[in-house]
């Protein structure tokens, strides 16, 4: 009979699979603690009008929801953004601003599964509440960086491509479009890099073919590469609104030259970001040299908070998710082979020798060392073998010999060498042994 399977876009993490996945995670939180940001979590189960018309119709179709047995609709979460607002709305008048948070957590998206993307996901999202400028942009996208940056991953690896959908809104408005025709328009835009011209049928349907000329100008803008380009587009408008968005620009990629970042970083208005609540700047982070989706995106959302019903906080948020990131490293070499080893293998003669080692082996695995024995006796021999394959770096040995004289034996693995040292100076004997203890 055939053994059950795990669901299609799900995956098991079996222990050196869960360890790499781990090490991800702790390289994310090392950065986010770096910047100062704090950990939070939150359910994975939420009611299902968080996700209506806040996510944007595509995450809608998305959703892993139904109707749970207290008859309520409820939808796993697949993003973290809607569910943060909700937090930190509810508690915003005893926040200290800004508001710099982080989590680490499982996402659920139920789609066709592929290369870089699954059903369910892990993903890091950190967050900035209450500061309307553009430093809160600075701070996000270096941190992004430093999330990336602390496997190995240089500038050759990654770029951050920045945009901005208000300076978009600004732009169409400038050339005559209104709010509606802008919003189907940047629609069109997002697809734009997938589809060429076939992105526009959408918007002709709905709102008439776009002039030629226009179309011709929201081209050129998509080309721009620099902020020098995008001073010279925008040279011959009288638009306040797109003045006071440059400064903004100057500002952001100003601030992140500033901290040397600047070759991380690249103008790219073809990125809008299709989630229905982003409001200001936009950014992803790509793979300069592969076929993997997007690493990470993220980029303002003034207006989600007050929508949930609370108060109006300006924010700023991204996510990045372990799927690319792992496909990345192991792309780039970067994934690390990890050795569930002990640190000690107590090497145990027989019942009697058994009890006065359990003694120490209570001590050193409360002092944090990592200490392994056979569960049953096993010839004396045979022990040494086991402790080598398993990688311990030591074995500690208690034969009858050593029993009588009141010592144990250490014996060091790598070159076989030995001491004996009295039973209640096992502790600081290994901590020596070993370089200082653990941490």
């Amino acid at each position: 009979m055939a053994g059950f399977q795990s669901l299609p876009g799900f995956r098991e993490f079996f222990p050196e699979d869960f360890s790499r996945r781990q090490h991800i995670f702790r390289v994310w939180r090392q950065s986010a603690r770096a910047y100062g940001f704090q950990e939070y979590d939150a359910p994975v189960l939420e009611p299902l009008e968080l996700y209506k018309a806040k996510s944007g119709d595509e995450i809608e179709a998305q959703l892993f929801s139904f109707t749970d047995k207290g008859g309520r609709e409820v939808a796993l979460r697949p993003e973290m953004t809607p569910t943060v607002c909700r937090l930190v709305g509810e508690k915003a008048g005893a926040l200290k601003r800004p508001i710099k948070w982080f989590s680490v957590g499982e996402f659920y998206r139920y789609e066709r599964a592929q290369k870089g993307r699954l059903r369910a996901f892990n993903q890091f999202n950190a967050d900035i509440f209450g500061e309307a400028g553009p430093e809160a942009e600075i701070e996000l996208i270096a941190l992004l960086i430093q999330c990336l940056a602390g496997f190995g991953l240089t500038k050759d690896d990654f770029l951050i491509r920045l945009s901005d959908r208000d300076l978009w809104f600004f732009y169409l408005e400038a050339l005559g479009l209104d709010d509606t025709q802008s919003r189907a328009l940047l629609g069109a835009i997002d697809r734009y890099e997938k589809m060429g011209d076939d992105a526009f049928k959408g918007y002709a349907e709905a709102h008439g073919v776009l002039a030629e000329e226009t179309k011709a100008r929201v081209l050129a803008f998509l080309k721009i590469k620099s902020l020098p380009d995008l001073e010279a587009i925008l040279r011959p408008f009288e638009s306040e609104k797109l003045a006071a968005r440059l400064a903004d620009w100057r500002k952001v990629l100003g601030g992140l030259a500033a901290m040397g970042l600047q070759d991380f970083v690249s103008v790219d208005l073809a990125v809008v970001r299709g989630l229905a609540y982003y409001t200001g700047f936009v950014f992803e982070a790509f793979d300069r040299k592969g076929d993997l989706r997007a690493l990470a995106g993220g980029g303002r959302y003034n207006d989600l908070i007050r929508k949930l019903g609370y108060a109006d906080l300006p924010a700023v948020g991204f996510a990045i998710g372990d799927v690319t990131t792992g496909l990345l490293l192991e792309q780039r070499g970067l994934a690390p082979t990890f050795v569930n080893a002990p640190d000690v293998y107590a090497v145990i003669g027989g019942e009697a020798e058994r009890a006065a080692a359990f003694a120490d082996i209570c001590a050193l695995r409360a002092a944090g060392w990592r200490v392994d024995y056979p569960l049953k006796d096993v010839a004396f021999g045979k022990q040494f073998k086991i402790a080598a394959e398993a990688g311990a770096k030591l074995a500690l040995i208690y034969g009858g010999d050593e029993l009588a004289k009141g010592v144990v034996k250490i014996r060091d693995l790598s070159d076989r060498s030995e001491r004996e040292v009295p039973r209640d100076q096992v502790v600081v004997a290994v901590r020596e042994a070993l370089g200082g203890g653990v941490e």
